[in-house]
């Protein structure tokens, strides 16, 4: 069996969405600026990784990237189902962070993005134009982009725990709200990537 990873967005209106149009493209841009320092960053890409399911770790304290310790890898599973369950380590659990070197906690069972989802190491314009391509967001508009961020939040997943600075560990730029907001701005300029 294989984890598709997708955690599924709750119907209904999402109160973010703007009205298309309504923002420049000059201004999709510049929210575009802050959602690609979002996405590149390590807490948020580390595992967004390739097929080979390895994922990057940025230990506490330290600004360079590196394979997971331990040969840690997801397998084809993208949860560790072949070798070791991330959930072996990382907690699925509300409960705050504990300091580095204890492993971050999320409400939700711990597991890679999706090989679609796959990012890390790539350039803001590619992954701007992977964001936008439903064939590859998991066939997402923006509303749905911004479901996927809202539902992920009420459930105290990864997304938003990004911006935990209870590990000691390094966080994106701006909030989880500027970010939802950014991205629903975006959206409304016609979600516009750099050249």
């Amino acid at each position: 069996m294989t984890v598709t990873g997708i955690v599924a967005a709750a119907k209904g209106p999402v109160k973010d969405a703007l009205p298309p149009g309504s923002i420049s493209r000059s201004q999709g841009l510049e929210a575009w600026k802050r959602i690609e320092a979002v996405v590149t960053h390590p807490r948020c890409a580390n595992c967004h990784v390739d097929a080979r399911a390895i994922p990057i770790w940025t230990p506490a304290g330290e600004g360079k990237n590196r394979v997971h310790g331990m040969n840690i890898h997801g397998g084809k599973s993208r949860i560790g189902a072949e070798a070791l369950l991330c959930s072996t380590c990382h907690m699925t659990s509300t409960q705050p962070n504990e300091p580095a070197p204890a492993p971050p906690r999320a409400g939700i069972d711990w597991q890679l993005a999706p090989v679609e989802f796959i990012w890390f190491g790539k350039s803001g314009a590619e992954i701007c134009t992977q964001l936008k391509d439903p064939k590859r967001n998991g066939g997402r508009d923006v509303v749905g982009l911004l479901e996927h961020l809202r539902h992920d939040a009420s459930l105290n997943g990864f997304i938003p725990r990004a911006w935990d600075t209870s590990s000691g560990r390094t966080i994106p730029p701006g909030t989880f709200e500027r970010h939802v907001k950014d991205v629903a701005m975006w959206g409304a300029a016609g979600q516009p990537c750099p050249n």
